[in-house]
């Protein structure tokens, strides 16, 4: 099976046909296509071309599924004995993207 390691918005992810990946916030609405093209290792399976640093020829086509949000992360901050306490939330926001196809360069 082919495989592909991308970068996109300065995260590296593993991309294989038909899995569905979680990207940084991208622009772009539901059902659009987008292609990465930095890619920095690839497979065919039998072989495998590692970029210097990119793979020549090599690149990821994706749909956009959707824009979601992660799980909330809880920030407690206090000073013992102020009676200082603050409690604040963050939810990052995401695009969902679904692999349509790897091509391996090299």
């Amino acid at each position: 099976m082919s495989y592909a390691i991308f970068r996109a918005q300065g995260q590296q992810f593993k991309a294989e046909k038909g899995r569905t990946l979680q990207v940084p916030l991208m622009d772009g609405e539901p059902g659009s296509k987008v292609t990465f093209e930095e890619v920095l290792l690839s497979s065919s399976g039998q072989k495998v071309h590692a970029g210097t640093p990119l793979v020549k020829g090599a690149h990821v086509t994706a749909e956009i599924v959707g824009h979601v949000k992660g799980d909330k992360l809880h920030v407690f901050r206090f000073k013992r004995r102020k009676n200082y306490r603050r409690k604040t939330g963050h939810r990052q926001r995401y695009t969902e993207i679904k692999v349509t196809g790897v091509k391996v360069g090299g």
